[in-house]
């Protein structure tokens, strides 16, 4: 990082750079100058350097936020990113086609060296106007790359040099310069006292393992254990989940398969029970009925009535027969 100077530093060294490596191309006296296309073209050998445009770099604009505290200090001096946009225009006999090998020369200096040496630095820096400069000093050097420049933006940029004829000229772009502030931050003050506090944490409480089953189901199970020991130990399920406990040590899972398995098998079969008395009941009714309705045939109605009446009732018809 270097002060305000860098910008006409980099310029003085960019016009170093270029009139110091113009041999063995050019054999010829050029004057290589840091200002804009003359409004008259001179007739002698000339490369002009001309800073058309300075613009924010944008991979580096926004580096150095925020640069104070919320209290207006300085935390550290802000810099400046800034590119720096040159035309490179060349001027000479046209009939030697001068202007054609100059700028051929700088194309093939900036594409062989396209960062600032640093005794082309210092050299500029020896300047009398630059004598206050501290880019030599600075670890960030800048790199030239070429503008790719259509007709209309080349239309524009000669148009903005008023009554200044076009001539051939390519154009480049130095990144990255960086500008710092003046005012530099307050060093913090050193540490007085080390200050080392211990807290006890308290670990927190064993995690279950991932099979236990939850504090809320552990009564419901041993219910579940006490229903299926009374329930019979064979047929279907319970057969099998017994099977399982007999062979070895059954998980939590099995255990809880082979109870839900009894129970529901006692369930069946009581409901089988209900289901079976249900249709005997069904059946002595429709008998009755139907034996009331077709009446009493011989040999049937003492039987029936035997079934229907109490002992004594039933001693007295045959006492009356006999």
């Amino acid at each position: 990082m270097s002060n305000a100077l860098a910008i006409a530093h980099v310029t003085q060294a960019l016009t170093l750079l270029i009139a110091n490596n113009l041999q063995p191309e050019i054999d010829i006296a050029v004057h290589v100058e840091p200002r804009r296309p003359p409004a008259d073209p001179p007739t002698e050998p000339t490369i002009t350097v001309f800073l058309y445009q300075v613009v924010p770099s944008a991979a580096r604009r926004n580096d150095d936020l925020p640069t104070r505290a919320a209290d207006g200090t300085l935390v550290r001096r802000p810099a400046a990113a800034v590119d720096l946009n040159y035309l490179i225009t060349a001027y000479g006999e046209e009939t030697e086609l001068v202007g054609e090998r100059l700028i051929g020369a700088v194309t093939r200096v900036l594409h062989e060296i396209p960062v600032l040496p640093s005794d082309v630095i210092t050299a500029a820096g020896e300047l009398p106007q630059l004598a206050g400069s501290d880019f030599a000093e600075s670890p960030q050097r800048v790199r030239f790359t070429p503008i790719q420049l259509d007709i209309e933006e080349t239309n524009r940029l000669w148009g903005m040099l008023h009554q200044t004829p076009y001539a051939l000229s390519v154009a480049y772009q130095g990144s990255l310069v960086l500008i710092e502030g003046r005012e530099r931050p307050t060093p913090a003050p050193p540490v007085r006292e080390r200050r080392v506090t211990v807290e006890r944490v308290t670990p927190p409480p064993p995690r279950p393992p991932a099979d236990a089953p939850p504090a809320g189901a552990r009564g419901g199970r041993a219910a579940d254990a006490s229903d299926a020991s009374d329930a019979p130990a064979s047929g279907g399920a319970a057969g099998t989940a017994g099977a399982a406990g007999t062979a070895g040590k059954p998980t939590a899972r099995a255990k809880a398969a082979g109870k839900t398995a009894a129970r529901k098998t006692t369930a069946k079969k009581t409901a089988a029970k209900k289901t079976t008395a249900k249709k005997t009941t069904a059946k002595k009714t429709t008998d009755r009925k139907t034996a009331a309705r077709k009446g009493t045939p011989r040999g049937t109605a003492p039987r029936a009535a035997e079934r229907d009446k109490p002992d004594g009732d039933a001693n007295g018809p045959r006492e009356q027969s006999s």
